[in-house]
C-alpha cells in the first residue's frame, strides 16, 4: 500500500510541475491548460484500472502501444469524437515529451500514435446582415433580466470588437480600462502570448466611447475594460449566453457564437478582395493553412451562387 501511495505522489509532483511548464514556459492559453490537465486525469484513472493500481513514473516509460490504444478506444466508446480523440492524444504527447527532458523517462509508444482522421470541419461564419443586425440588437434587445442602457452600450460594444477588428471573445476580454480610448490601431496578446497589431474600424472605437461614457465602473487602469452588471469582470459564458438571447431574438442558427462573429471578419474580407497573408496577420494565426480554411467558405459561397444564378446552372 505504502508503495502505491509513493507511485502516486511521484506522479503528481510531476502533473504539478507540467501545469506549471504550460502556463509558464509553454504559455497555453487557460482552455488547452485545462483540456490537457483533464486528459491526464483520465489517464491516470485509467492506468489505475488498467494496471490495478496507481502508475509510478517508471509504469509509464514501459508503457507500450496496446495500452495507449486500450486508453483511446476507451475513450470512443464513452462517445468521443475524432478531434476530441486527437486532443487528449495531443495532451499525452506533450506530458511524455516534457517527462523525457525533465525526468528522463522515454517512451517510444506514444512517439508512433497517431489520432484519428477528423473531417475538416470549416469555420460556421454568418452572413453581413446578420452581423450587422446582431450588433445592432445588442444595443436594443430587452431581456428578461431589464439590463441597463449602459450593459446595453457594452454588448454592442462587444459585438462590434469581434466583427469588426476580429478578436477572440478572450482576446476582448482582455482589454483593459486604460486602453481607452482606443487609439486607431491596438496592440493584442493572443495565443501562445503572441503579440499582433490590429487596425480598429471607426464604428468600435465609437461604441466603446459610448459604454465608457454609460458604465457606472472603472476607474484604474488595470481595471477590466467590460464589466459584469455587478461590476466583476465579464466573462466569456455570460458573453455566450448573450450572444444565445440575440440569436434566438433573430431567428439565427446555433452556429451563430461570438467566435462565429470573428469567421465573419475573416471570410467577409477575404470575399471583398482581403489577400490571406494579412488576414492571417489580421487574425493572429501562427500557420497560414489555418487562414486558408476561409478560402474554402468563400468558394462554396461562390458556388452556391453561381447555382442559383446562373441560367444553365
Amino acid at each position: 500500500m505504502a508503495k502505491s501511495s509513493s507511485a502516486e505522489k511521484a506522479l503528481r509532483h510531476w502533473c504539478t510541475l507540467f501545469a506549471q511548464h504550460l502556463k509558464a514556459e509553454k504559455r497555453a492559453s487557460i482552455y488547452t491548460q485545462r483540456n490537457y490537465l483533464s486528459a491526464l486525469e483520465r489517464f491516470e484513472t485509467f492506468l489505475i484500472d488498467h494496471l490495478g493500481g496507481p502508475p509510478s513514473i517508471d509504469d509509464l516509460a514501459k508503457l507500450e502501444t496496446r495500452d495507449f490504444r486500450a486508453y483511446l478506444a476507451q475513450r470512443r466508446n464513452e462517445g468521443l469524437a475524432p478531434p476530441s480523440l486527437k486532443l487528449e492524444l495531443s495532451a499525452l504527447k506533450t506530458f511524455f515529451s516534457f517527462l523525457r527532458k525533465r525526468a528522463n523517462i522515454e517512451n517510444d509508444a506514444i512517439a508512433t500514435m497517431r489520432g484519428p482522421r477528423a473531417k475538416e470541419r470549416l469555420p460556421r461564419p454568418i452572413s453581413q446582415k446578420d452581423a450587422d443586425a446582431v450588433i445592432d440588437a445588442a444595443g436594443k434587445l430587452k431581456t428578461t433580466t431589464q439590463k441597463e442602457n449602459w450593459e446595453l452600450c457594452r454588448d454592442a460594444a462587444l459585438m462590434t470588437l469581434l466583427y469588426g477588428v476580429g478578436l477572440r471573445i478572450s482576446e476582448a476580454l482582455s482589454l483593459r480600462w486604460g486602453d481607452a480610448p482606443i487609439a486607431e490601431a491596438i496592440s493584442i496578446k493572443g495565443k501562445g502570448a503572441k503579440t499582433r497589431i490590429v487596425p480598429v474600424v471607426p464604428a468600435a472605437r465609437e461604441g466603446i466611447d459610448a459604454y465608457i461614457a454609460a458604465c457606472p465602473y472603472g476607474t484604474d487602469a488595470d481595471d477590466p475594460l467590460f464589466f459584469s452588471k455587478r461590476g466583476k469582470p465579464l466573462s466569456a459564458r455570460q458573453a455566450q449566453l448573450t450572444m444565445a438571447k440575440l440569436r434566438a431574438a433573430l431567428g439565427l442558427p446555433d452556429s451563430a457564437t461570438p467566435h462565429a462573429m470573428r469567421h465573419s471578419f475573416a471570410t467577409h474580407l477575404l470575399s471583398a478582395g482581403g489577400d490571406l497573408r494579412t488576414i492571417q496577420e489580421l487574425l493572429g494565426h501562427s500557420s497560414l493553412a489555418a487562414t486558408q480554411r476561409y478560402t474554402k467558405i468563400d468558394s462554396e459561397n461562390m458556388l452556391r451562387i453561381f447555382d442559383k444564378a446562373h441560367p444553365r446552372a
